[in-house]
């Protein structure tokens, strides 16, 4: 058993992974630029990588060293994403969307050995790391030459040699091999800690759940900086599968529907969002479809009309899975279990335990303390995820103890789960909205308004209010600009979906809401967007 263990602990390694890849599919496409025209096979890639290796060592990086990404998708970033691994460094994307304050804040968690940013973040960069404590050894641009402080990639690689590295220390499954960071809309973001082993299962889940093979072609719509946009579809599972991938670095509906007839695309994953725009496209142009296997939502949970629509406009195979940056995704719903489960998160993936449990203001709920099974009684969503999640946030073990217990993760979101398991996501603790002492939950009247026919999309948050404490607040991007505020009200009067104290009391029409990239609503944004609007008296009120 000890050489099991030896054998196991050591080789059973996402790099190994890829490395059998590159044995055995080398000359097959793996990587596709569609913007550049340039493709890699994994042999190609792996050279590709061997040089940034090679220039890694010469700059002195070693094992253990935070290697920061802040880009767009693109060749670069799955090149250092490999790499990474390969050196056994932490790979570390964060949201190429930062303000210089707040990547300040992460090269100062992080401490990273070196910073590799795309041309447009270059300024922003340098800007940052005025105000840091840490400065890394060199940032790295994706620019033609090298200045102000930037090395140019090509500069930092041009002397490499493209032979293996030579790497003197044993890999193991247990090493840190990424590092995210949360979104941050409760807080500052919390780094986390993911370990090859648990890119190996994140990997072996994907192929599970579409399932994903060496025959497939993906593209992720979503940016690579977060756990979806990474582990599903991404470079960990595709190149883990010896699938190939084509790069979209800014989502573009009209692009991403001719792609999937180029490069005959299996699979795409993108939130909601994202399949809303491709629908709307692809009813103006009907693009040929039929080489997709499956399009992979996340985010945010699919309703049921939008669900029937892009079976019918974009493919019969919708997916749509939930969970956390912490933990992968954890629920999941087939295309057998749609349009009859479209609203719910869909029930636990097969290596996960996700439960709905009761809420106490003045404990912590025990994992066993179950909340009804009956569709009605709201809970917390509780997450176990051994193969997936680390437990545990870098350098944070306040957040680490808060966070996890019993070996499960507490989201803060709400929900409730019916007999088979199915669970509806219903808000978040902190979105709750308190009227006349009942427990109102955003997305249960978001869900309503969404199924009027002149409503595009919605978001639902509420603005105080002496009496009742607070009312509930819609903004409503329109389907139709005759919509009216009077019209909804009176369709939620009518709606048997609803309870008349739930209705909205204000809306405000608008061409946008407000969602991170990940596709979830910000609602603590829109929050205080309202607070303002109610102020500035530009509400509309029932």
């Amino acid at each position: 058993m000890e050489n099991f263990k030896e054998v196991f602990e050591s080789q059973y390694t996402w790099i190994e992974g890829f490395m059998r890849n590159v044995r055995r599919f080398g000359q097959r496409n793996a990587l596709i630029d569609p913007l550049s025209g340039r493709e890699w096979t994994y042999k190609a890639i792996n050279q590709e990588v061997n040089r940034l290796c090679n220039a890694f060592i010469k700059a002195g990086v070693k094992k253990g060293d935070v290697i920061m990404l802040q880009m767009l998708n693109c060749p670069e970033f799955v090149f250092a994403y490999v790499a990474c691994h390969k050196m056994q460094c932490v790979c570390c994307p964060v949201n190429f969307r930062l303000s210089p304050g707040e990547m300040a804040w992460n090269v100062d968690d992080s401490k990273p050995a070196i910073i590799i940013c795309c041309e447009s973040k270059c300024k922003e960069v340098n800007n940052a790391l005025q105000n840091t404590k840490h400065k890394p050894s060199c940032v790295i641009g994706l620019i033609s030459d090298s200045t102000d402080g930037i090395i140019a990639y090509n500069d930092f690689i041009k002397d490499a040699s493209a032979d293996e590295p030579v790497i003197t220390t044993p890999y193991n499954i247990y090493d840190e091999t990424v590092r995210l960071y949360t979104s941050g809309t409760t807080g500052r973001p919390k780094g986390v800690c993911i370990t090859s082993i648990n890119e190996v299962l994140s990997a072996h889940d994907i192929m599970i759940h579409f399932p994903m093979s060496s025959r497939d072609i993906t593209m992720n719509t979503t940016p690579w900086f977060h756990r979806g946009g990474l582990h599903c579809a991404g470079p960990c599972p595709a190149l883990y599968a010896g699938a190939s991938m084509v790069i979209m670095g800014k989502f573009d509906a009209l692009m991403a529907l001719k792609y999937v007839y180029r490069y005959k695309i299996t699979f795409i994953v993108g939130v909601p969002t994202v399949l809303e725009e491709l629908a709307d496209r692809q009813e103006q142009g009907g693009y040929d479809l039929s080489s997709l296997t499956g399009i992979v939502t996340m985010g945010s949970p699919l309703e049921r009309a939008a669900c029937i629509r892009y079976q019918k406009v974009l493919t019969p195979n919708i997916y749509n899975g939930y969970g956390t940056t912490e933990t992968l995704w954890n629920t999941f719903l087939r295309p057998f279990d749609l349009p009859d489960n479209a609203g719910s998160a869909g029930r636990s993936c097969v290596d996960d335990d996700v439960r709905v449990v009761k809420i106490y203001e003045d404990r912590r709920t025990e994992p066993e303390d179950l909340a009804a099974q009956d569709g009605v009684d709201v809970g917390e969503v509780i997450i176990s995820s051994p193969a997936k999640s680390p437990f545990l946030y870098h350098d944070n073990p306040s957040e680490t103890e808060r966070k996890y217990y019993k070996n499960f993760i507490y989201t803060n979101d709400l929900a409730t789960w019916d007999e088979d398991g199915y669970i509806t996501i219903v808000g978040r603790k902190d979105d709750m909205i308190i009227s006349s002492g009942e427990n109102i939950y955003p997305a249960e009247v978001e869900s309503v308004l969404n199924l009027h026919d002149k409503v595009k999309d919605c978001i639902v948050t509420s603005v105080p209010d002496k009496v009742r404490g607070q009312l509930v607040t819609a903004y409503v991007v329109p389907n139709d600009d005759s919509i009216t505020a009077e019209e909804l009200d009176e369709y939620c009067k009518q709606s048997p979906e609803i309870a008349n104290f739930k209705r909205p009391r204000f809306y405000r029409f608008v061409r946008q809401i407000p969602f991170n990239a990940t596709g979830k609503k910000l609602h603590v944004k829109i929050k205080e967007t309202a607070l303002q609007d109610w102020k500035n008296g530009l509400l509309e009120k029932i």
